[in-house]
């Protein structure tokens, strides 16, 4: 006799599609952490003539998903929830830099990547990292907490505004705290006279990326939304 599959609950689906974007939130912040110490140099031609050279950290390419997924986390599951994984991410880059350091301060066998090999590529900076992780809690429990207040303010409608909104100013506060610190401690090459420049071009990338996601957050919300009725309609505000 053929035993009939058992059949998998809205809800079971609801809570690992949760630990889904949770262990996505998690790895692009560890990964942010790892390669920021690397700078790329973009020539962005201008409408009148000439080159804009954008320089600013690789981390910069996976730090705005982050925000990204905790705009989905907070319209689907709520603030409460949002943070929780915020909380998270902060314990993993905390212990992937303890194990960094660990690794860093062990000897090399003969064979395998040498010690200052090692230390160049993953040596962190433990002030760049301090500097990253406050400007990082900081900016994300403000982006939840502003992407509430305008969801209050406009009674669950228009979506784009308290995406754009909060992501944009949540952005400014991680921009200049982190720049910032690491200036006021000049670590990883930076300077005051660096500033400016850095976040200006920070600003522009992470604006241009919050207007850009738009699209991607109405998708993933309104595919949530359908596959997850119930539970959503409870966390209208």
């Amino acid at each position: 006799m053929t035993e009939r599959p058992i059949p998998r609950l809205d809800g079971d689906a609801y809570e690992q599609t949760y630990v889904v974007l949770a262990g996505l939130f998690i790895a692009s912040l560890v990964a942010c952490n790892l390669i920021f110490q690397k700078f790329f140099i973009l020539e962005i031609p201008l409408p009148g003539g000439g080159t804009h050279v954008f320089r600013q950290s690789v981390g910069i390419i996976a730090y705005p998903l982050t925000f990204l997924v905790t705009d989905i986390l907070s319209e689907i599951y709520g603030a409460r929830r949002a943070n929780q994984v915020v909380v998270a991410g902060l314990l993993a880059s905390v212990f992937t830099t303890g194990l960094v350091e660990l690794a860093d301060l062990s000897r090399s066998a003969e064979f395998g990547i040498g010690d200052e090999s090692f230390h160049e590529v993953f040596g962190l900076s433990k002030i760049a990292v301090f500097a990253s992780m406050m400007a990082y809690l900081t900016a994300q429990f403000i982006d939840i907490r502003l992407f509430h207040f305008w969801k209050r303010l406009t009674k669950g409608k228009h979506l784009w505004l308290r995406n754009n909104a909060s992501t944009i100013t949540s952005q400014v506060v991680d921009t200049f705290v982190v720049l910032g610190l690491l200036a006021a401690f000049e670590a990883g090459g930076i300077t005051w006279d660096k500033v400016p420049g850095l976040v200006l071009d920070g600003l522009l990338f992470k604006w241009a990326f919050a207007a850009l996601d738009t699209p991607l957050l109405y998708l993933a919300v309104g595919a949530l939304k359908r596959r997850f009725p119930q539970q959503t309609a409870e966390r209208l505000f």
